[in-house]
């Protein structure tokens, strides 16, 4: 792929989903229609329309390209495509139904199964964030960077605090700014932002999680890994993953030697 190509590609990315966004507050805060494709798992009029929206502005080539979407149906052509769109219409569609503003808009196109451009917008705070690989990461077009924490204590974590208790004593503990958000990309995002010092879910995610995310962290500086230090590898035949990582290069290596008894 050519350095134009991608360019076009980054330029369509992001007004499909500046458009996505817009789209969302159509439904933010105004009761949409809301189900549960599986116990817990609540899924929105929204969520659908924005999904429709995405592929019919992305996914265009359908020879070339793969699609990978939490509310589509799974397509195994995807697995014989070099260059793959990975979607979240809406990564917490639970906040967003509860009217609280920590959702967002993820889309992203991974090569050979690694990210390579990104675009995560949280329409209800404003913060689009962008990425594309190779040059840099930004939040509303100013370029971002990851904190320089180096040390867990005293660092702004998000995870819960459940979670961090099997693995850290209670004085570490005490030192340590817990926060609480409802969408995993928007999460890694404000990592990449240098707002937040790392990101910690031990629970399984999907390619649709953190696909775009990754790349905003990435090229901010930072490392993001699943929790025993391996690198993420998208567009396999199950897009599961058995939880993320996420902080600056030394913090990240503190946070992987805790939780590596995993």
């Amino acid at each position: 792929m050519n350095s134009n190509e991608l360019t076009d590609d980054h330029t369509k990315l992001c007004a499909s989903v500046r458009e996505a966004g817009e789209l969302s507050l159509r439904y933010f805060r105004s009761k949409p229609r809301s189900w549960e494709k599986r116990p817990g798992d609540p899924v929105s009029e929204a969520d659908i329309a924005i999904d429709e929206l995405l592929r019919k502005r992305l996914y265009q080539d359908e020879g070339c390209d793969g699609w990978l979407s939490e509310e589509s149906v799974d397509n195994s052509k995807r697995l014989a495509a070099r260059r793959v769109w990975i979607v979240d219409p809406i990564d917490g569609t639970r906040p967003f139904l509860l009217g609280r503003p920590e959702f967002a808009i993820c889309a992203g196109l991974t090569i050979d199964g690694r990210p390579s451009l990104a675009a995560v917008f949280n329409p209800a705070t404003g913060e689009f964030f962008d990425a594309v690989k190779g040059g840099g990461a930004r939040c509303n077009g100013n370029a971002i960077r990851v904190s320089n924490c180096s040390k867990i204590e005293g660092s702004r974590i998000s995870c819960n605090q459940e979670t961090l208790s099997q693995y850290m004593s209670d004085q570490q503990l005490q030192t340590i700014k817990l926060i609480k958000l409802g969408s995993i990309a928007y999460r890694l995002a404000l990592v990449a932002s240098g707002r937040h010092d790392a990101c910690v879910s031990l629970h399984g995610k999907c390619d649709w999680d953190m696909a775009a995310a990754e790349l905003l962290v990435t090229e901010a500086g930072g490392h993001v890994t699943i929790p025993d230090g391996e690198l993420i590898h998208y567009n396999c035949s199950t897009p599961y993953h058995p939880g993320v990582i996420a902080a600056g290069p030394q913090l990240h290596e503190s946070l992987v030697s805790t939780f590596r008894t995993l």
